[in-house]
């Protein structure tokens, strides 16, 4: 059964993440972000009135449920089919935080690195777009156990999400939102990866520095939208 404070604990969220993102440069900001997190991994799917019921079925492959935005932050969930990934992609000049409801995700975090770090090697000569130097810092499985997984605008600010081993959903808290006429528009990319090792060698470890090719959004990979059922958030 659903918890007792179940609405009042998806309120106080949206109340915490309104605090700590008006102003993300302030002095309390470190504390008032920490507070936010606590709350963040109090959340369980009963919560949000959530059942692990989708499969590898008809499409599409993302679907998300709009919460709650204003102009400091916006928070929704995603829900991904079995075997869907939400494709390497940046955030720029955001904050943002991740917890997972059901399933498992696997989450792959990058940061860019400085035009200069370009300098130290070229890019791939295969590459067919814009190129971008980035240190390939994490690749993680995270569930309902796991703690948040947090960006920032200069930290873990790219990331690739997979559905492992089943449906999954996560609530999403993004600071503040994309908004393509304010420079914060959605920009997906590739890996280029280098040589295969030689044959027995370990695959190199992370975190590595990368080239990224920026793509178009992936002909396989749209985001449909679903009513958000559980309580209602005011602010």
């Amino acid at each position: 059964m659903p918890r007792d404070n179940m609405a009042s604990l998806i309120q106080r969220v949206a109340r915490q993440a309104r605090i700590t993102f008006r102003s993300p440069a302030g002095p309390a900001f470190g504390e008032n972000l920490h507070r936010l997190q606590q709350l963040l991994d109090e959340v369980r799917a009963e919560d949000l009135h959530l059942g692990a019921s989708r499969g590898s079925g008809p499409l599409p492959p993302v679907s998300y449920m709009h919460i709650c935005e204003t102009e400091s932050f916006s928070m929704g969930v995603f829900l991904l089919r079995s075997g869907a990934c939400i494709p390497l992609h940046d955030h720029p000049g955001m904050n943002g935080m991740l917890k997972v409801l059901y399933g498992t995700l696997r989450i792959a975090c990058m940061d860019t690195l400085p035009p200069a770090a370009a300098a130290a090697a070229p890019p791939p000569a295969a590459a067919a777009g814009p190129c971008h130097r980035a240190l390939f810092r994490s690749r993680q499985h995270y569930t309902p156990a796991s703690p948040p997984c947090l960006l920032s605008p200069h930290t873990d600010n790219l990331h690739q999400i997979d559905a492992v081993d089943g449906p999954a959903a996560f609530l999403d808290i993004l600071a503040p939102p994309y908004d393509p006429q304010h420079g914060r528009d959605c920009h997906y990319y590739r890996l280029l990866e280098g040589p295969p090792p030689p044959a027995g060698a370990e695959p190199p470890g992370l975190p590595r520095e990368v080239w990224l090719m920026e793509t178009p959004q992936a002909a396989d990979f749209w985001c449909g939208g679903e009513p958000y059922p559980g309580p209602r958030v005011c602010l």
